[in-house]
């Protein structure tokens, strides 16, 4: 490889959210990688940091035509340049969309398991969690479109977050999956917000779709909010784009955005995000090649020592879903147990809601040395656990 997957940098000694354990542990539940980003992105910050000048900034052309490039490189989907708007992050920009498309009371439609923050961006804005569960069939996670459907149907539903490639599930919907949901929220004049932070890390199979890529009138419902930030691993670099198709739409959230004060970059989104999207392919590959192996021998591990878990086969995201319903009745019951005997932090489903507390999520985003020591202790855990 021409790049090193097989060293983590020491973030024990900084201001890392991940690391910030007691000596001896090993975090594999928050979502960022234990890879260094890629050097190209790096070098571009440096030679930002060398002008010695930081004024106020604001993205130009060039930055907007780099993310049209990247997604129709990657994904052959490309939006128009006047459809994206900048903004410091996926999830500031899911809590100001939520303040500007819904109302106080409002309801707020996702697909339960799901991202945890979700829950905080409706709530702490006052809106309702409304949830059509996903349905587990023993093996992988189905959509209940009667329930969907209906549930779109409530006069108080106004808003549908999507989170696409799903977390924690690792599932990649179809793109008649997608086109289906987004024409539901068209028939229900239901605003569908799309969360494709994940987007970029497809691992196997079919490609994810943007919700900016439906057809006919469905587009003018839809929100893609992408970033570079779990691919490259630059999550404090705080950037992100919104992309909107219809115009009046797009300016709700333009002045949402605004009034919010998430719309203005720091000095390095501009040229990291552009360097991450021009010059990042070859390193987003060998990225993946890389976690197809942590995957398979996480995989592999855990059907040779541990039977009594069940790895969820997902194709997207770097975060291992595992039923654990025949160990424990409570997941955070287990996590906290794993931690407590081994060191491993892994994230427990409850707080992903759904069928959740059967669940643990692992992150494998890190070495493959790193993997191993983790399914280790994970094995130590489980047999301690159960005796």
């Amino acid at each position: 490889m021409k790049y090193d997957f097989e060293n983590a940098p020491d973030r024990s000694q900084t201001d890392s959210v991940k690391w910030d354990v007691q000596p001896g542990e090993l975090p594999m539940w928050i979502a960022d990688m234990d890879f260094k980003t890629a050097p190209e992105i790096v070098t571009a910050m440096q030679q930002k940091i060398a002008l010695g000048a930081f004024g106020y900034e604001w993205p130009q052309a060039d930055y907007f035509k780099a993310v049209a490039d990247w997604y129709e490189s990657e994904h052959h989907q490309r939006p128009e340049l006047e459809w994206m708007i900048f903004t410091t992050g996926v999830v500031p920009a899911i809590s100001s969309i939520v303040r500007r498309v819904s109302h106080i009371g409002d309801n707020v439609l996702v697909q339960e398991p799901v991202y945890n923050i979700f829950y905080n961006s409706i709530l702490n804005n006052g809106r309702h969690v409304l949830s059509s569960d996903l349905v587990f069939d023993g093996e992988e996670y189905h959509i209940d479109w009667a329930d969907l459907d209906k549930k779109m149907a409530d006069p108080l539903t106004t808003l549908m977050i999507f989170c696409n490639p799903h977390n924690p599930i690792g599932k990649v919907w179809t793109r008649d999956e997608v086109q289906r949901i987004a024409d539901l929220c068209a028939k229900h004049h239901v605003v569908l917000l799309s969360d494709e932070i994940h987007g970029d890390l497809v691992r196997e199979g079919q490609d994810y779709t943007p919700a900016f890529a439906v057809k006919d009138a469905s587009q003018k419902q839809s929100i893609s909010l992408v970033s570079p930030s779990k691919t490259f691993n630059v999550a404090a670099l705080h950037a992100a784009t919104a992309i909107v198709p219809n115009e009046n739409l797009r300016n709700m959230v333009n002045r949402g955005l605004n009034s919010d004060e998430v719309a203005e970059p720091n000095l390095l989104a501009i040229p990291a995000t552009i360097a991450a999207y021009e010059h990042g392919h070859a390193w987003l590959q060998e990225l993946k090649q890389q976690l197809r192996e942590n995957f398979a021998y996480a995989s592999d591990f855990i059907q040779k020592n541990l039977p009594a878990i069940q790895v969820i086969k997902g194709t997207a995201t770097y975060l291992l879903w595992l039923d654990t319903a025949q160990v424990a009745a409570d997941s955070e019951l287990l996590a906290d147990f794993i931690r407590k005997e081994t060191g491993l932090i892994v994230s427990a489903g409850n707080i992903y809601r759904g069928n959740g507390r059967n669940f643990i999520r692992i992150n494998l985003a890190c070495p493959l040395k790193m993997v191993k020591d983790g399914m280790q202790r994970l094995a130590t855990g489980i047999n301690k656990y159960n005796n």
